[in-house]
């Protein structure tokens, strides 16, 4: 699952470098990479939906695991919360980098997504992992404004509703340098009843560039 303002080729790398034990499948936003001419998704259920019907043909011929960071993590517990539901297999491992656990209080706080353009586009720069090229030209910025705009409203109108935890093991990565506090990252433990492999690595939000061969190695040793 791509993170706010990613698409399909946000994981380019790591499927370039994937051993041969993992194959990635990235998910497309509407709006956005091959789906340029279909309409943003501003509700979260709406795109849950649109998720769930991306994968549905797949997850019960293949063993399967599921990948997201910041707020494609969130969008690969819920998508996994209706997978679930509808009596579909569940996913052997969820890999969660970058974001709070779904309880977390201070997920309520910030609302980027309101915020005037200035304000707003100073705080996407601010997270990193935009390239230099994009924050220099406003053209660009102008482009990738909406689509950043949707999805944090997206995300941004989360609300937590306690629900029977997975039984699904789980490894959860931050990184060093994240505006994130520990007690909240710790909250992905009340979402499953497997004991959860918490780790760092070094850097900030887009910390997941920096170690694409460290992450590679991590799902592969989980799944082998």
């Amino acid at each position: 699952m791509p993170f706010a303002g990613g698409n399909k080729y946000s994981y380019r790398t790591y499927s370039e470098k994937a051993p041969a034990i993992l194959k990635f499948s990235t998910l497309e936003y509407p709006g956005r990479g091959a789906r340029m001419k279909e309409s943003l998704i501003f509700n979260l259920e709406d795109l849950v939906d649109d998720l769930y019907g991306q994968c549905i043909s797949q997850i019960n011929s293949d063993n399967y695991a599921i990948y997201g960071h910041s707020m494609g993590g969130l969008l690969s517990y819920l998508l996994t919360k209706k997978i679930i539901k509808n009596g579909l297999k569940a996913p052997r491992h969820l890999f969660i980098t970058g974001t709070l656990g779904p309880s977390a209080p201070s997920r309520l706080e910030k609302k980027r997504s309101l915020m005037g353009k200035e304000d707003f586009l100073q705080e996407i720069k601010d997270f990193g992992g935009m390239p230099e090229e994009i924050l220099q030209n406003d053209e660009l910025l102008d482009f990738f404004e909406p689509i950043l705009r949707a999805d944090f409203t997206v995300s941004e109108s989360y609300r937590h509703t306690l629900t029977s935890p997975f039984d699904i093991p789980m490894t959860v990565i931050t990184g060093s340098e994240e505006d994130m506090e520990i007690d909240e990252i710790n909250l992905w433990q009340q979402e499953t009843t497997e004991p959860i492999d918490f780790k760092v690595l070094s850097g900030g939000h887009f910390f997941i560039y920096e170690h694409v061969e460290s992450l590679l190695y991590i799902m592969a040793t989980k799944l082998s």
